[in-house]
């Protein structure tokens, strides 16, 4: 089977705090063939997400999609709160980094 990086597939990947306990991860394509491809891959789960960022499962929140406006969002807690000593991250702006290279399956005609 064919794979490839979720970055050659999605236009915006970011992440951002959803307040000072959570994390929230945005993966935003331009065309609907794109959305479509990676939300059917199935690589979006709370087992996957968690494994890819190397928490437990129950800290993965939330994982949606939103078709029309061809995203999908991942929220999870944050591994320190925001601006504790040791958080290296006030703004959670890196956190997306493990994302870019995620192997997304294509489908093969």
């Amino acid at each position: 089977m064919t794979t490839v990086p979720l970055s050659s597939l999605a236009t915006v990947i970011r992440s951002k705090n959803a307040g000072p306990f959570l994390l929230t991860f945005d993966v935003m394509f331009e065309d609907a063939a794109h959305f479509d491809t990676v939300w059917e891959s199935g690589r979006f789960t709370k087992p996957a997400m968690a494994e890819l960022f190397g928490v437990e499962e129950n800290a993965i929140t939330s994982i949606f999609a939103v078709p029309r406006g061809q995203a999908i969002k991942v929220t999870m807690r944050r591994q320190l709160p925001q601006g504790k000593l040791g958080e290296s991250d006030m703004y959670g702006c890196q956190q997306h980094a493990p994302l870019l290279d995620l192997a997304i399956p294509l489908r093969v005609a």
